[in-house]
Parts: C-alpha cells; structure tokens; sequence
C-alpha cells in the first residue's frame, strides 16, 4: 500500500514539513515518487520512520542518523555496525536518563524543602542551628522520609 506525505505524517503524529525537512536532508532515500514527483511511502518505511523518530528524539544529530539509515540500505554487510552504533547510542541515552534522573531526584528534595519550610512558616527548620546556612543532615533526613514514603508526590507535594 502507498501512502502520501499527509497520511504518513498523520500516523506518525508529525507534520509534513517535519517529513519534508527530513528528505531535503537525506534521511528518506528509501521513499519513492511517483511520475509527478510526489512522495510515495510504503508500508515498509514506517520501520525507517520510525528509526528516524527514535534516534531523533534520543538526541542524536540529523548527519549521523543519514549515517544510520545509509547502513541499513546496505543489507547484511553492515549488520555489526549498526549493532554497534545502537548499543553506542544506548549508553549516551541512559547517561542522559540517569543525569535526569538525579535532576529530578533533587528537584524533588527542593519540593520537600520547600513544602516542609512553608507548613512550618520558616525555612530555619533546615537551618544549622544559630545561622543562616542549611543543616548539612538535611538532605539526609529527607531520605529517610522518601524510604518510608508509599509515594513519593504524597511526601512533597503541598495539600491545598
């Protein structure tokens, strides 16, 4: 079956000049065009699509995914290769997912800093006591609280 760029861009929830964008830049050599010069996707390539898709939103810049899609148009002869480059691709994605990770896990303790200190009506319940500066236990005492926490939003999140 033969899909236009609409009907494409529709099941992949994008847009047309997202597809477009992608063809100028070298990503679709595998979309045909029929004698008017107007893109015709096949069924097949929502698998490339797809790749396309992922490798994108994972971050990986447009010049190495028409790397990525080349490869896979050469067949067999570069199956190691692609293998490779994905589980390279794995390891700089759960680097990235794990530097999240920590960013929300702070952020979260900043929640409860900040939900504690305002049930309390100051901030100073954090203090070292006769300063300004936060009890360096602090952190501490709030993972206590995260390890008896059944979830975790109940633990930061305000009560209105």
């Amino acid at each position: 079956m033969n899909y236009s760029i609409g009907e494409v861009a529709e099941k992949m929830g994008t847009n047309t000049s997202t597809l477009r964008y992608y063809d100028k830049k070298g990503l679709l050599p595998f979309v045909d065009r029929d004698t008017a010069g107007r893109r015709k996707f096949k069924d097949n390539d929502f698998n490339f699509l797809e790749v396309i898709d992922c490798l994108k939103k994972s971050g990986v810049p447009i010049k190495d995914i028409g790397k990525f899609i080349n490869l896979c148009l050469q067949g067999d002869g570069t199956l190691q290769e692609r293998y490779d480059y994905l589980d390279k691709e794995e390891n700089v994605l759960e680097k990235k997912v794990q530097e999240m990770q920590d960013q929300l896990d702070f952020l979260r303790f900043k929640k409860w800093y900040y939900k504690t200190s305002v049930e309390a009506g100051t901030e100073t319940i954090h203090f070292t006591p006769g300063t300004n500066f936060v009890d360096p236990g602090t952190h501490n005492q709030y993972r206590a609280k995260l390890k008896q926490a059944k979830n975790v939003h109940d633990l930061i999140n305000l009560k209105n």
